[in-house]
This record gives structure tokens, C-alpha cells and sequence, in this order.
């Protein structure tokens, strides 16, 4: 081999495995791939995200649902009946492994080189992907499922198992959008954050029943560039492009999660690695990605779900 194309050979590779110490991300670049990897999403990140050391482990929750105060009496303890106790309980957190490669010959490395710009248009462009795929798993996995990707855990949506409505297939409207906040029980449905998500078609679909009526906020609708999004009783109703829509017997339907975003967890343990290999008789370099995440719902009766609502 000609000392002129050996030498590119070795620029090439070296200008991947620059930003790889030791096969794991320095510290900083860690979180950075993280906060990358949670901000394109709709509902990770939005999600209660937390860091893990290690593949399984607890969060502990508590909270007062029922009355607490009591009718007083001066100089008199209240008697132990009366007294309140707290509910106590955890979630369990359970990382799966995943993984990512991209293998790109030396050509393409010699001509995608963007002059030492390489190393941040991969991390940008991978995170991005890692981001899009696990927002895919968090939604739909389910370990049921015939894709293995989706088949490693269940996600928010198949974990949502309490206060289920079911719209028999109508079209998103206030009336399935007011029983899916009314199968929410009392003690949950005034908190701040509640959101409605679900896909775009059944957004657009709720949306366009708002521009049916003669009024500012039809028109709002229909001409505003950048509208935020439409609620119901003051609760936004927010589209996200992976839901599914084909779903029911016709192939057809969604569903709408109601909950507060911070009651979804999405545990990610930190020991991220990203990794080269070179392949040299095939004169090739692999970039490899590797991260552990975990799913689960905090408290199930805080979230509702509206299912068989048409999709598409």
C-alpha cells in the first residue's frame, strides 16, 4: 500500500477514535449525551428522569390520599384512630441493554471528514437517533411484541392498566377527551401538570372540531403560525409522532394517555459507552453505542387512558 494512502487510512481513523477515551465517554461528555439524547423526544423529555449506578434499583413514594384533619379538641391528643398515616411504597427500576453501530468505510470517512467537525456531527446525529428509539420503546414496548426492540419492556403506554376509558372507536372530541378525565379518580385530577397525549391524527382531529365553531379561537386554529397546542378543561392535549395508529381490530386506532409527565419514569444508568472498532482488512471503522435504560410508572391510578379512539 502506497505510504499517501496508508497515512489517510490512519487520519481517518484516528479522527473517530478521538472523541472514545478508553471505550467510555469522559464524565461531562456523558451528561451531554444524555441531555441530548432526552430533548427532541415529546414525552422523555418531559418524563421524571433518573440517573442509575447500577441495572435494577428503587425509588421510594409516599403521600396523604385520604383527609388527615380532624375535629380538635383543646388540651386533647388526637386518639389513634384519628391519627394519619402516609402511604408508603417504591417503584422498581430494571435497565435494559441497547445498542447502536454505525460502520463506515474509510471513503466515506476521507470524504465526511467536514474538516474536525466529524466528531460533533456524530454525536449530534446518533444521539438523535438514540433519542427517537428510546422515545419508541418508552411509548410502545411491549414484551409481547413481535419486533424485538419493542419486545425488551413494556413502555408508559401498555404499563397504563388503571381507569381505562373506552371510546369504541370515535373520533377524538371534548366527550371522549372529558371521560377520559372523568375515569381519572378525584385525588388526581387537579394536579398542575396533567397532560393529554396522544398521535397527531387524533390531535388534528380534536383540533379541527375547535375550528368548526364560529369563534376567535376556531380561527386561531386554522391561521396561527405556531399555535400552541388545544386543551380540554385547561389541559393541554399535545401530539406526539410516535404513538401508535394502527392499532385495534381495523388497523386504525390509538389511544390518549392523561397523566402529569413526571409520573412516567425513565431511569437511565449512567455508564454510557461509545466505542470504535477498526476493521482493517476491510478498511473499515465502526462507531458502536451502548446505553442501559429502564421504564415505569410512578403512582398507576394517577394517569388515565382512553383506548379504541380512532387514529388515522
Amino acid at each position: 500500500m502506497a505510504t499517501g494512502n496508508l497515512t489517510l487510512i490512519q487520519k481517518a481513523d484516528l479522527a473517530v477514535a478521538d472523541f472514545a477515551a478508553g471505550g467510555l465517554l469522559q464524565p461531562a461528555q456523558a451528561a451531554e449525551f444524555i441531555r441530548l439524547a432526552i430533548k427532541a423526544p415529546v414525552v422523555i423529555s418531559q418524563a421524571f428522569v433518573t440517573p442509575m449506578t447500577t441495572p435494577v434499583e428503587r425509588r421510594d413514594k409516599m403521600g396523604f390520599t385520604g383527609q388527615v384533619l380532624q375535629p380538635g379538641s383543646e388540651a386533647t391528643a388526637l386518639g389513634v384512630a384519628e391519627r394519619s398515616v402516609p402511604a408508603l411504597g417504591f417503584v422498581e427500576l430494571t435497565t435494559r441493554l441497547y445498542k447502536a453501530e454505525t460502520r463506515m468505510s474509510d471513503e466515506v470517512l476521507e470524504d465526511q471528514i467536514e474538516r474536525g467537525a466529524f466528531k460533533q456531527t456524530i454525536m449530534e446525529e446518533l444521539s438523535k437517533a438514540v433519542a427517537r428509539d428510546m422515545e419508541r420503546v418508552a411509548l410502545n414496548g411491549d414484551t409481547t411484541s413481535a419486533t424485538p426492540l419493542l419486545a425488551t419492556q413494556d413502555g408508559w403506554i401498555r404499563r397504563a392498566t388503571a381507569n381505562i376509558f373506552d371510546a369504541g372507536g370515535a373520533t377524538l372530541s371534548k366527550v371522549v377527551l372529558r371521560d377520559t378525565l372523568r375515569a381519572l379518580p378525584d385525588e388526581y385530577a387537579e394536579q398542575a401538570g396533567l397532560k393529554y397525549f396522544t398521535n397527531r391524527y387524533a390531535q388534528i382531529a380534536y383540533g379541527d372540531t375547535l375550528a368548526d365553531r364560529a369563534t376567535a379561537l376556531g380561527d386561531a386554529w386554522l391561521t396561527q403560525v405556531g399555535a400552541a397546542d388545544p386543551a380540554y378543561s385547561k389541559i393541554p392535549v399535545q401530539r406526539v409522532a410516535l404513538f401508535p395508529n394502527t392499532l385495534g381490530g381495523g388497523g386504525d386506532q390509538t389511544v390518549v394517555l392523561l397523566t402529569d409527565p413526571k409520573n412516567l419514569a425513565l431511569g437511565i444508568q449512567r455508564q454510557i459507552k461509545i466505542e470504535t472498532w477498526r476493521d482493517a482488512p476491510a478498511l473499515s471503522t465502526s462507531i458502536i453505542v451502548s446505553i442501559r435504560f429502564a421504564l415505569q410508572v410512578i403512582e398507576i391510578n394517577a394517569m388515565a387512558k382512553a383506548i379504541n379512539v380512532r387514529g388515522r
